[in-house]
């Protein structure tokens, strides 16, 4: 599908041709992904912020596991010193 942009500042379009360079590519791709990357913003960051859920509960689980392994440890070593 084709898009058309008219009337666009020309400062503009130097700023967008001068980061498309430093990306090695051509104005059309660099526009392109632009474009792409801002129709799946909002979806990538809703994955952001449910991948940042579960590493949160991931880690709440650990350190619970962590104390629980404490508490048997301490358990095992007083039932060996009796």
């Amino acid at each position: 599908m084709e898009i058309k942009i008219r009337n666009v500042d020309p400062i503009a379009l130097k700023k967008i041709d001068e980061m498309a360079k430093k990306k090695s590519i051509s104005r059309q791709e660099y526009l392109k992904s632009v474009v792409e990357k801002t129709a799946y913003a909002p979806e990538t960051n809703e994955q952001i912020k449910h991948l940042e859920l579960i590493i949160e509960k991931n880690a709440y689980v650990m350190e619970e596991a962590t104390k629980s392994i404490n508490r048997l440890e301490n358990l095992l070593v007083e039932l060996l010193e009796e």
